[in-house]
């Protein structure tokens, strides 16, 4: 392992501890960068540990800020590009007494042993501290077989869980994002310590459980984390919503109920890498089918009248309790509302086409597109993109197209009756439509001094040829319109 991982380390953290090491001091690597070194990943943050007190770190370094009442003090590099690297903390070893609030230690106490702060960690392959030498590991601490825990991805707690949860209830949040960012596993008494203490996640700020929400959304695995956060009772005090949905029924267009479809569409916005926007959007677009399950009278299908306009009224209250920015809970409440937007290719029109574009927004069109594609896919259809969704597609693109039309022309009709000094009449349809014809043959022809100066020789030739080469332009737009909505359908291959 010596060396192994020695170009993946930074020239400014190796500096950082080079300098810390020259003054006198301990000085190691720790926390999520070595699990992330060991496991081959680019680290997104840096942390060093060190015996050195605050105001001795900040001697060091030329520009620091004093970050918490913990000691952490961050070394800023205002030159590099590189996120990761801008600030690097470094904080004193330390211990932690009680954690009265659940979230922070009562008292912090500065030590000057790497064993203390190693064992106040939440996980054990968190609590791994490495030295450098060259720039290169040298020599691993891992008190608490975080290393096997790496090799066997295993999420542990250090030493007891219920202790751990006690002290810091995100912390099962943390085990179940972690989970699923890093594919691990959690281990069984750990599981067992998050379900026993589950009914303290309510005493954490709700802005920290939506840091810890949105990224186990955004991971690679979000269906497993929220199946976990279920299971292990941490969902009823984030979206107990979600968990409503669980057992309700569908009708034959449906493989699974309503929760494993909301699953499936969360999980196939992450396959496709979407937004955020997109996959909240999927987890919550019938969220509220439980509410409004019906039975119809004549048919006995199973019904959920208005769900979508519930639904997105649901949601806004969801993601506002949670304290999510107000571009992304409009975003998502649009989504969610219009995702019921067509039924039938067969009887939809452009102009419903153009309604709905109305309705949510240009910008949001084409992510209402890929959330029918999540729609679809969770209900476990074997076919992503049939036929319909294709037709819905080449409608949306043929609507959002700018028309072949005279409107495209360097000038219009006032413009031909100033400079022709003539009244309103059909002679300068007539123009307009030759004018058109031969910018479609020569575009570098549709400038205003170009048409200006064709529509002052057209104006003399009589009203028959003149009618002639409008009826012209006025056909051959038409054949440019038939063209260009030809080779949208093509595209999607449409009729």
């Amino acid at each position: 392992m010596e060396g192994s991982h020695q170009t993946t380390i930074p020239l400014q953290v190796i500096s950082a501890i080079e300098t810390l090491e020259k003054a006198g001091f301990k000085a190691y690597l720790v926390g999520g960068s070595v699990r992330d070194l060991l496991l081959g990943k680019k680290p997104k943050d840096w942390d060093i540990t060190t015996n050195a007190k605050p105001e001795q770190i900040q001697g060091l370094f030329t520009k620091t800020v004093y970050e918490n009442v913990y000691g952490t003090v961050a070394v800023i590099d205002e030159t590099t590009e590189d996120i990761s690297l801008k600030s690097i903390e470094i904080t004193p070893f330390r211990l932690e007494s009680d954690y009265s609030d659940r979230r922070h230690p009562d008292q912090v106490k500065f030590s000057d042993k790497i064993e203390d702060d190693l064992k106040r960690r939440d996980f054990t392959i968190n609590a791994i501290a490495v030295s450098l030498s060259n720039g290169a590991i040298k020599d691993i601490i891992d008190l608490y077989s975080g290393f096997q825990d790496i090799k066997d991805k295993t999420i542990r707690t250090v030493g007891d869980a219920a202790s751990r949860f006690n002290e810091d209830a995100l912390r099962m949040m943390r085990a179940i994002r972690l989970a699923v960012e890093l594919g691990f596993t959690i281990d069984k008494n750990t599981l067992d310590g998050i379900k026993m203490n589950s009914n303290l996640l309510k005493e954490v700020s709700i802005e920290r459980i939506r840091d810890e929400f949105t990224k186990i959304i955004l991971s690679e695995q979000p269906k497993s984390g929220i199946e976990l956060m279920q299971s292990a009772g941490l969902l009823f005090h984030v979206t107990p919503e979600l968990e409503k949905a669980i057992g309700v029924g569908q009708n034959q267009a449906h493989a699974y109920d309503v929760w494993e479809h909301l699953l499936r569409s969360l999980q196939c916005a992450a396959d496709k890498d979407w937004s955020l926007e997109i996959r909240l959007a999927a987890l919550f677009h019938d969220i509220s089918k439980p509410k409004t399950k019906g039975l119809s009278r004549e048919t006995g299908i199973i019904t959920f009248y208005g769900h979508e306009m519930a639904g997105s009224r649901e949601t806004r209250k969801i993601l506002e309790r949670m304290r999510f920015s107000r571009e992304i809970i409009e975003i998502v409440v649009k989504l969610v509302r219009w995702h019921m937007f067509f039924s039938d290719t067969e009887v939809v029109t452009l102009s419903a086409v153009r309604r709905m574009i109305a309705n949510v927004g240009k910008d949001l069109i084409w992510d209402l597109m890929d959330l029918r594609v999540c729609d679809r896919v969770g209900t476990g259809r074997p076919k992503e993109n049939p036929y319909r969704l294709r037709k819905y597609k080449a409608m949306v693109e043929e609507a959002l197209k700018d028309p072949v039309s005279v409107s495209m022309l360097k000038i219009d009709g006032n413009r031909i009756m100033e400079i022709c000094n003539i009244k309103p009449g059909p002679k300068i349809g007539f123009i307009l439509h030759a004018l058109f014809n031969e910018v479609l043959d020569d575009p570098k022809l549709n400038t205003a001094e170009q048409l200006e100066k064709r529509a002052e020789e057209l104006i003399v030739i009589d009203d028959n040829t003149l009618r002639t080469m409008g009826e012209s332009g006025k056909d051959r737009k038409e054949e440019e319109e038939e063209k260009s909505v030809k080779e949208i359908r093509d595209k999607y291959h449409v009729q």
